[in-house]
């Protein structure tokens, strides 16, 4: 048994907590491992390495999950608690913040109920447009105070975001149409290059920040009544350091993914109403584009390691709906969601 392993069978059991008996349930992610207990979760980074992350060592699992709570302090204060250690003693027994040899660190945070999550509401078709107003005023105080940067975003970050979706799609030619994912990446390219003075504009602006960067309806939770933000990127400043606009596209594609269109144009205008800045929108299907090529791989992985021959054609079909998606988004599909004079929001 390696010392991960070690960790994971002792955030397995109920007695490592205080409180034998009780029950441990296990969400895996990505790259994590979440053990809700009680009224907390736990989440430990896997000792994994992918393009865009690197948790091989023990010191960048701790830099990723002190990174993680102060990031997502800002949005979920309430839902962030701590880091905490795992230690092994001399007896070669294991605790938290205990003497002895570090394995481990996890994010301690406050458990909340999953039907609360915006996904599972759109699902049951509990997500109603008022809460899309208060979500797009949350939104838009987060992204007021987010620390602006000048380092990441412009035309030169959404060409490597381009370059890096259609590696990816590449990957998935055997479930995905190959001449559908070409065409995407030449006509991404074309876009870039009709918008790339107004991105530099932008950027130069101060609507480059440090965003959610992730800001999926999975990601969102109505906690205490209040639409809240958990789980943001810590681990990448490229992915998180983006364009305000791109950081919005994200739940607005998702949300239209859902079937909830209405829903998208709803937020964008209260998101639009609460922002300080006078909004141009003109990238937005561009943003939005790249948002469903970039769930569209996800899901495509997900299909192809699937053993389940039902769930993966299920998970292939929706990859297959996103890059169609993609594409119409391109060729002005979603036009509700930017038509104003001039371009403007």
């Amino acid at each position: 048994m390696n010392v991960q392993q070690e960790v994971i069978a002792f955030l397995s059991r109920a007695e490592s907590y205080g409180a034998p008996g009780n029950l441990v349930e296990l969400i895996e992610t990505h790259g994590s491992l979440i053990f809700l207990h009680g009224q907390r979760a736990y989440k430990l980074k896997r000792a994994i390495a992918y393009a865009a992350l690197d948790f091989l060592s023990l010191d960048s699992r701790e830099r990723a999950c002190q990174a993680e709570l102060r990031l997502n302090r800002r949005t979920a204060p309430e839902l962030y608690l701590e880091v905490r250690s795992v230690n092994r003693a001399a007896d070669g027994s294991l605790s938290f913040n205990g003497g002895g040899q570090v394995l481990d660190w996890v994010v301690v945070m406050q458990r909340f109920a999953q039907d609360a999550l915006f996904e599972r509401m759109a699902l049951d078709g509990r997500l109603t447009l008022d809460l899309m107003d208060r979500l797009g005023a949350e939104i838009a105080r987060f992204h007021a105070s987010a620390e602006l940067t000048q380092a990441f975003g412009g035309a030169a970050g959404i060409r490597q975001a381009i370059e890096d979706n259609h590696r990816e799609l590449c990957h998935y030619l055997t479930l995905l149409d190959p001449v559908a994912v070409h065409a995407l990446h030449h006509a991404s390219r074309a876009a870039l290059d009709e918008l790339a003075g107004l991105l530099e504009q932008r950027r130069r602006e101060g609507r480059v920040r440090r965003c959610h960067g992730d800001l999926r309806l999975a990601n969102i939770c109505l906690y205490e009544g209040r639409p809240t933000l958990f789980d943001g990127i810590e681990f990448s400043e490229q992915i998180a350091c983006i364009d305000v606009l791109y950081d919005l596209a994200f739940v607005l594609m998702d949300l239209r993914q859902h079937g909830l269109g209405g829903h998208a144009d709803r937020l964008l205008h209260s998101y639009l109403a609460h922002s300080a800045l006078v909004e141009d929108c003109r990238p937005l299907p561009l943003f939005l584009s790249l948002r469903a090529a970039t769930r569209c791989f996800t899901l495509a992985c997900s299909a192809v390691r699937l053993p389940e021959a039902q769930t993966r054609a299920a998970k292939a079909a929706q990859a297959q709906a996103l890059l169609q998606q993609a594409k119409a988004y391109l060729r002005g599909d979603g036009q509700r969601l930017t038509r104003r004079p001039q371009g403007q929001c």
